[in-house]
């Protein structure tokens, strides 16, 4: 039992795209107003374990991962544009938003780390083994796994929410408006190429391959 803790903590809180998101949220001084956006991330993970863990894979064919995929990317780019429009919104007062030391984008909502999560193929990819390999293995099923299950959604939550904490201890060292700017403008190029690599590895070649 202690390998599904130990694969879920390197599975969950490597960099990817929710965790980026958490890294530019904390440097923004957001950090206070982030929970709804971890609690996401941490309840889409909770419908993942469960629905592998009762209904296994079966539901989850090439055609599917595809699909969801190619939303993820889509989503990705999108929260990716929201990031660059804050930072050109910031330059137009920088003085007062670095007072109030609040110029993160809009994504602190428990609805946008519930939709990217969802959509984030890595999500399942990750997922999949502990939920049709290891818990079975482990004997793990009915109320037991219910109880993994929110144990690790829990974990979940706190990947993107120690991305955050980091972000803003950083931050808060962070003295010019330009500087958060233009890391704005880094997180949102990163989201776009981890969009891509997304892209190219579960739409472009499953396409080709298929």
């Amino acid at each position: 039992m202690l390998g599904i803790v130990a694969y879920a903590l390197g599975a969950m809180y490597t960099p990817g795209p929710v965790n980026l998101l958490g890294l530019n949220v904390g440097i923004n001084g957001q950090a206070q107003k982030s929970l709804g956006f971890c609690l996401g991330v941490g309840t889409a993970m909770l419908i993942y374990l469960l629905l592998l863990g009762w209904a296994g894979a079966a539901w989850i064919d090439d055609e599917a991962l595809i699909i969801v995929s190619a939303l993820g990317c889509s989503y990705i780019v999108y929260l990716a544009i929201k990031i660059a429009r804050s930072s050109a919104d910031l330059s137009s007062n920088l003085n007062s938003q670095l007072n109030n030391h609040d110029h993160s984008p809009y994504l602190l909502r428990f609805r946008h780390g519930l939709v990217m999560q969802l959509l984030n193929p890595k999500a399942i990819i990750a997922t999949l083994p502990i939920a049709t390999l290891q818990f079975p293995a482990a004997g793990i099923e009915g109320l037991s796994l219910v109880i993994w299950a929110f144990g690790l959604a829990i974990l979940a939550a706190g990947a993107p929410g120690s991305y955050v904490l980091i972000g803003s201890l950083v931050g808060q060292r962070i003295q010019s408006a330009g500087i958060i700017k233009g890391f704005n403008w880094v997180m949102a190029g990163l989201l776009v190429a981890v969009a891509i690599s997304i892209g190219y590895e579960h739409v472009w070649l499953a396409l080709n391959a298929s």
